[in-house]
């Protein structure tokens, strides 16, 4: 096998295959990338055997086809230190043999046929939605996923794609996250019995994959799998077993509530200097709505105590609840400063319904008021 590429279209592919590749495995082979050469072209191959990434190679120029197991780390530093701006590939029975203009390099290389299976995307049902909201469904729930929990599917993020819509969800059992937005579907692909779970880390790393990828991209889902392609890539990852809890019971249906709109900017800013007094054991803070006014309340016995107001409209009679710190702030970070958001609240023993006008919806159970 031996190919010829630009090293900085090689570097680009090599980094996103990489992302999925373990640092640290029982299987060596893991820690390494494939790299197949055929008539259509080159693609990087990486897994960690629970997710799998295929990566096209752009504008590679081949003379002899076949597939070579390449060491991450001193494949990895090679693309990033060279300077040449062309590197070339040779396959040979002592080693791969890289070579640019002005350097040499052989590395020690493994069976590819011990290499694992990647899937390819051979799915003939699937979704298609924009790269930008999948990547910002991901962001505005995988934070509310429970990460240590014995309930399996609340360790990864529920996915729900039916007709011209696709909803993320993520609950720790103590709030839960969900964002909705547009997607098309092909051939009538769906998913049902709410057991789509794509676990957190499989999660965070298709985040990484996706990178700033435009454009749209497709999802499959499979009774144990999911297929995710982008223009140029891939990506494989088995689910969380177990079935997701009914999360429309979760959020409050009130023809009582207050509501109140604020911007997420200011309160964030206040949320974080009430935060400085609280600790462990005293994370609640009141949120305490008054006419023109929010005002945050906190109090730890070796900390001290806070009192931070935030001008807003509101004119009804004061309105207290008090909630993690760390929870409001999760979904804070989520949302641009500029933007605007609902609260939802009944009394200081409902949940606490927060909301966006594009899709996003969380909710938050309140802490008793002795701020445990």
């Amino acid at each position: 096998m031996e190919i010829s590429c630009n090293r900085d279209k090689l570097w680009a592919a090599f980094q996103k295959a990489a992302i999925v590749a373990p640092t640290r495995s029982p299987k060596p082979i893991l820690q390494s990338v494939k790299l197949e050469v055929g008539e259509q072209g080159a693609a990087f191959l990486a897994t960690d055997m629970e997710m799998g990434v295929r990566v096209q190679v752009a504008e590679v120029t081949t003379t002899a086809a076949g597939s070579v197991v390449l060491p991450v780390s001193q494949f990895g530093s090679i693309l990033r230190e060279s300077s040449d701006e062309t590197l070339r590939l040779e396959v040979e029975p002592n080693g791969a043999r890289i070579r640019g203009a002005r350097s040499r390099f052989t590395l020690p290389i493994q069976n590819p046929d011990d290499f694992p299976f990647v899937a390819d995307f051979d799915a003939q049902k699937y979704h298609t939605v924009s790269a930008r909201l999948f990547r910002e469904l991901i962001r505005r729930t995988l934070f509310a996923t429970d990460t240590e929990s014995l309930r399996y599917a609340l360790g990864g993020v529920l996915l729900e794609m039916e007709g011209d819509g696709i909803i993320a969800v993520a609950t720790d059992g103590r709030r839960l996250a969900k964002m909705l937005g547009a997607a098309q579907a092909v051939a009538e692909h769906g998913t049902s019995d709410m057991t789509t779970i794509v676990p957190h880390r499989s999660m965070q790393l298709i985040e990484r994959v996706l990178g700033d990828e435009e454009g749209e991209i497709d999802i499959a889902a499979r009774a144990n799998d999911v297929l995710i392609r982008t223009a140029n890539t891939v990506i494989y990852t088995r689910l969380v077993e177990g079935k997701f809890p009914k999360w429309r019971d979760v959020f409050p249906q009130r023809t009582q509530a207050t509501r109140i709109d604020v911007q997420v900017g200011p309160v964030y800013a206040a949320l974080r200097q009430a935060a400085i007094v609280t600790d462990e054991e005293s994370r609640g803070i009141d949120f305490q709505f008054e006419p023109g006014k929010l005002v945050l309340k906190a109090s730890a016995a070796d900390k001290g105590d806070a009192e931070v107001e935030v001008p807003i409209e509101y004119e009804a009679g004061t309105l207290t609840v008090r909630l993690d710190h760390r929870y409001v702030s999760d979904f804070l970070r989520a949302l641009d400063h500029e933007k605007s958001f609902t609260i939802e609240i009944e009394n200081q023993e409902s949940a606490a319904l927060f909301s966006t006008e594009d899709g996003y919806g969380y909710v938050v159970m309140p802490l008793a008021r002795d701020g445990k």
